[in-house]
């Protein structure tokens, strides 16, 4: 009987999981928040249009909550270490914005549309605006009413990691290694901190001298950790597959960037998406579809913040 039991238990969990994923739909706020995507839009326009790098960072933002605890929001929380956690300090950035667009949709559907779903729905538009494509989002997350600086601390891919290590830290979420590099080709948008690079542009063998010493340049064996860079050099605030070509010619900005293309497991890949836009950005989307699905708070679980920086009272 030990068996049968087993697979009944196995099956509810089962079910549980793909009811929680059902229960996001891009429709979700077509009746209590019709106005939704127009005002996260038109936030996210001028955001973007303030400094091109927030769509950047908004989507970087989306990410890192999605790989600690899922997409729950608990990124934004003030207390709980997460957002101040090793991954994240002094790192991750557009909280004001959320905050901006918080305000807007509470003034048209007040306790209605989770922190979670407007940064998810945010990070879609940042992408968009910087000529990447756009997708239907699916909504109906919920806001944790907890944050975990050791999970970020864990499940955070370093940028340092070796190409097994980023495997590792994917597949823990779910995520196939196809989706891996298709989600890092986010890196065609957005700056990276000197202290981020440091290591790659004096000690690694497999990067382009060119390269190395043009960001020596801003970026000194000590000092300058906050001294800032392109990720792409080539297309800074542009979406294209310009990422892919920086990787093929040695140019990859972090050590775990040139990992994708460095003899291993996604050369190929990487050679595809560098000459092929739409089948990255077709595979892009999905991983981002994907990851949306990370471990999602629905139901009656959690909470809707009214405020996306603190736990309603």
């Amino acid at each position: 009987m030990a068996a049968p039991t087993l697979v009944r238990c196995l099956l509810a969990i089962s079910l549980l999981s793909c009811a929680a994923h059902a229960q996001l739909s891009p429709t979700f706020y077509a009746s209590s928040c019709p106005n939704l995507q127009s005002i996260v839009r038109s936030a996210m326009s001028q955001a973007v249009g303030n400094e091109r790098r927030m769509g950047a960072s908004l989507l970087r933002l989306f990410f890192h909550d999605c790989f600690v605890q899922g997409c729950d929001a608990s990124i934004l929380l003030d207390a709980g270490g997460e957002k101040s956690a090793g991954p994240n300090a002094n790192s991750v950035r557009g909280f004001e914005v959320i905050d901006t667009i918080k305000s807007n949709v509470e003034a048209a559907c007040p306790g209605v549309v989770s922190c979670a779903d407007i940064l998810a729905l945010a990070a879609r538009d940042g992408t968009t605006l910087l000529g990447g494509p756009t997708w239907s989002v699916p909504l109906g997350r919920r806001d944790s009413t907890t944050a975990s600086a050791s999970l970020a601390n864990s499940n955070l891919p370093p940028p340092t990691a070796s190409l097994a290590t980023l495997v590792s830290l994917f597949g823990r979420q779910g995520l196939s290694p196809r989706d891996m590099t298709a989600l890092s080709g986010a890196h065609t948008i957005g700056q990276a901190r000197c202290a981020t690079f440091r290591g790659r542009i004096y000690g690694d063998a497999n990067i382009d001298a060119s390269f190395a010493a043009l960001r020596r340049q801003t970026c000194p064996r000590s000092g300058g950790d906050g001294n800032l860079a392109p990720i792409d050099a080539q297309t800074p605030a542009a979406f294209d597959t310009a990422y892919f070509r920086n990787l093929m010619s040695n140019r990859g900005l972090f050590h775990s960037d040139q990992e994708l293309f460095n003899g291993g497991s996604q050369d190929a890949l990487v050679r595809q998406y560098s000459a092929n836009a739409a089948l990255f950005n077709g595979d892009f989307v999905a991983a981002m579809v994907k990851m949306g699905n990370i471990r999602p708070l629905t139901g009656a679980a959690g909470e809707i913040r009214r405020n996306c920086r603190v736990v309603n009272s």
